[in-house]
């Protein structure tokens, strides 16, 4: 019995964390959600956000988040399985991490330094002779910034997940005869998947919120959610339709959570 109360003493600080800074947000949100403009209640702001206008702006933020994810993905695995092939596989993945301890306005404001038009980027097309380009305020600057952003992010489950693979089932897959591409598609990827999926996770789901990137390095060229949100909160000070996109946005990503979780098999 004393140990009972005592897991209930222990789960306290944890509950009340969640109660308030978890449940009572969220509920709030929901609330804001039904008010209009002059505060009154109403369902105009969810009607509203099934218009091709916000639709579209969903679209946008899915598309810029896939993008996102698939190019960190792509990045981030390659180089995940090198760095358990390194005699230094922790150091070298620390120095990975670092860059990412460093204020997001910071690294944002120096590639506006690299992608400007007498940034090093344009120096180096200049030296080839391709000359200046806009490079900045394109959704390729957009996409590029986002992924180097967050490829750590994508690489330290991926990576976990390789450095726990059991070597022995690669060497018996190697001794039946299997070639890489198949030691790879049939062993290696499938036993690593769980990495993938929280990589996948933790990538797309703040990728479908930017908002600051999208003003300083897109130009305001890419519209998301989250550059919503920050309008509506911010600038047309419409609470409600802020709120009722926030909803939205969070149960996206609770789907997300849902389809990219661990499914654990029945025996």
């Amino acid at each position: 019995m004393n140990s009972r109360v005592a897991r209930q003493w222990y789960m306290l600080p944890y509950t009340l964390w969640m109660v308030f800074f978890v449940i009572a947000p969220i509920l709030l949100v929901l609330y804001y959600s039904f008010l209009d403009v002059n505060g009154q209640f109403s369902l105009a702001n969810y009607q509203k956000f099934f218009t091709p206008v916000y639709l579209k702006m969903t679209f946008s933020s899915f598309w810029y988040a896939f993008l996102i994810t698939l190019f960190s993905l792509l990045v981030a695995y390659p180089t995940a399985y090198l760095l358990t092939k390194t005699k230094h596989k922790q150091l070298w993945l620390l120095l990975i991490i670092v860059p990412s301890w460093i204020n997001l306005l910071l690294k944002a404001y120096a590639f506006l330094g690299i992608f400007g038009t007498y940034g090093i980027s344009n120096q180096f097309l200049e030296a080839i002779g391709i000359g200046t380009r806009q490079i900045l305020f394109t959704d390729f600057s957009f996409v590029f910034v986002s992924v180097y952003i967050f490829i750590p992010f994508m690489i330290l489950p991926i990576f976990n997940s390789l450095n726990e693979l059991n070597p022995s089932l690669v060497d018996a897959a190697n001794d039946l005869g299997a070639s890489k591409w198949t030691t790879f598609s049939r062993v290696i990827f499938p036993l690593t998947i769980e990495g993938v999926k929280s990589g996948i996770q933790v990538t797309f789901i703040p990728a479908l919120s930017l908002f600051m990137l999208t003003r300083l390095i897109a130009g305001n060229r890419v519209i998301t959610l989250g550059t919503a949100i920050e309008q509506h909160f911010l600038v047309t000070q419409d609470w409600g339709m802020g709120s009722t996109i926030a909803v939205f946005l969070i149960l996206i990503m609770f789907g997300i959570m849902a389809a990219t979780g661990n499914r654990k098999r029945g025996v």
